[in-house]
């Protein structure tokens, strides 16, 4: 088992919310509503604590495992049986792995949800910008911050 980085897990897990404050809000929020044809005022009215607080514990959720399965992934075993972490430990090696991650496991699910709900192109689009961007940074954090 890798030992765990905490506190690397904790900042990269507040990355998508960081992010998203300004990709879904003064980047890309009024297209984001339009997409889904709504308007901010339709937005009021929320649980804001549920959504944002859901929201954080999911990113948790993925930077723990990112972190996971990165670690397992730059092990190596020698002929002697011995088992070394075989990483660069740079944020362009980590954020490789973290868009990999992206791009095999959340972006076809992201694209199947949107076939079954008729989600429009630029709400998909939008979403797979922002979750590529969210994992490319959460795996670079994790990968520099061992």
């Amino acid at each position: 088992m890798p030992e765990f980085n905490i506190l690397a897990i904790l900042v990269a897990a507040i990355v998508p919310n960081i992010i998203g404050a300004l990709y879904y809000g003064p980047l890309f929020g009024k297209t984001w509503l339009e997409s889904f044809g709504m308007t901010a005022e339709d937005m009021k009215g929320r649980n804001e604590a549920l959504i944002y607080g859901g929201a954080l514990l999911c990113s948790f959720v993925i930077a723990f495992f990112l972190f996971f399965f990165m670690s397992m992934g730059h092990r190596d075993v020698l002929e002697g049986g011995e088992v070394v972490i075989n990483s660069f430990a740079t944020f362009k090696h980590g954020a490789f792995h973290g868009f990999m991650m992206f791009f095999g496991l959340v972006m076809p699910v992201i694209i199947a949800l949107a076939l079954f709900h008729k989600t429009k192109l630029k709400n998909v689009l939008l979403n797979i910008g922002f979750w590529a961007l969210c994992f490319a940074v959460m795996g670079g954090i994790l990968d520099v911050w061992r």
